[in-house]
């Protein structure tokens, strides 16, 4: 039996090219005592795999040299076993790398998959899975968004934050949405049930979040800072929070970043900005997963995909999610 991977091959140069990625087929090790091996399903594409590969903005340390497997959760299914926890059948969720089979002793795997009616296999690699996890920690733990507030979301027609919208909701908070384009803001508010979203490439962000929440923003939930945070904190009330998930206006930087210009907002508004790690709450992570799993059975939330087909497409289905062309989360079907 051989294995497909994509490897980590060079450092970007800005939005990374198909030119950084390999793809290569490997065979596949025997199992011994204690190890199973699983055929993947479905692979995660995020946007913290570009920080991974350097070239732009980065934290330290690098995680990937040339060579390495790309990093990034599959879901798959246990097709032969050693291991009397792990029998043949058993779909799981791991940080397994950007390939089509992989053995595991399973300890290094996120969870075990217990098959839900009316929940879709896939969504256990979106909304119930990393990206509803951490929608449901950043709005709830760090955000501490209360009923009768209004949630400001970026990236709201994308997996993480159409989830949080979804979720404020449930919570009976207004939420707002920050989407890119008429195509994707219809989306964000007939398909996920948002109250209003707002788009940054139109003119003037500031006054449209205005005009959207009139009684000013409470939990800004933080996708992408740059210029977006900034017309967001201009609208926050005082004692707002804000959670940031992301950066991703700065991942295919080079040199300098934007860096936030508003910063006496902080003082006047007595503003709370906090970052999340979504490993510092792993203990939280099963009742995420079981609230969002009842909210999708009571069709309260949808979990949205862009699904493309064969690992041989990851790479470019990674550039494009990087690009906004995915609605919901970017997935790769592998078989």
């Amino acid at each position: 039996m051989s294995n497909t991977q994509v490897l980590f091959k060079s450092e970007p140069k800005g939005l990374p090219t198909p030119d950084n990625f390999d793809i290569v087929t490997v065979p596949m090790p025997g199992i011994e005592d204690g190890q199973f091996l699983l055929k993947n399903y479905f692979l995660s594409l995020d946007p913290y795999q570009r920080m991974l590969m350097g070239g732009g903005w980065t934290y330290a340390p690098r995680f990937l040299a040339p060579g390495d497997l790309m990093i990034g959760r599959v879901l798959g299914e246990v097709i032969e076993t050693k291991n009397a926890d792990f029998p043949v059948g058993t779909h799981v969720v791991g940080r397994l790398g950007w390939q089509t089979h992989v053995v595991s002793d399973g300890t290094d795997l996120d969870f075990i998959i217990t098959p839900k009616q009316d929940v879709p296999l896939s969504a256990y690699l979106g909304a119930c899975g990393s990206t509803g996890t951490t929608a449901w920690i950043g709005l709830k733990i760090t955000g501490r968004a209360k009923a009768g507030e209004t949630v400001l979301v970026s990236a709201a027609a994308g997996s993480v934050g159409g989830t949080v919208g979804q979720l404020a909701k449930a919570m009976d908070c207004k939420a707002i949405g920050i989407a890119g384009g008429p195509d994707k803001c219809k989306t964000v508010v007939e398909d996920f049930g948002f109250d209003a979203c707002v788009d940054y490439k139109a003119p003037d962000l500031e006054a449209q979040i205005r005009a959207a929440s009139p009684d000013g923003v409470d939990v800004y939930f933080d996708n992408v800072g740059g210029a977006v945070l900034d017309a967001a904190m201009a609208n926050m009330n005082k004692f707002g929070r804000i959670p940031v998930c992301g950066v991703l206006s700065a991942y295919n930087e080079e040199g300098a970043s934007y860096g936030v210009k508003n910063m006496h907002l902080f003082f006047d508004k007595s503003l709370t900005m906090e970052g999340f790690v979504l490993n510092v709450h792993k203990a939280r992570w099963p009742e995420a997963r079981a609230e969002i799993e009842d909210l999708i059975v009571a069709n309260r939330l949808i979990s949205r995909e862009t699904v493309a087909q064969g690992i041989e497409n990851a790479p470019s289905a990674f550039i494009g999610m990087l690009e906004g062309k995915n609605v919901g989360k970017q997935l790769v079907k592998l078989v």
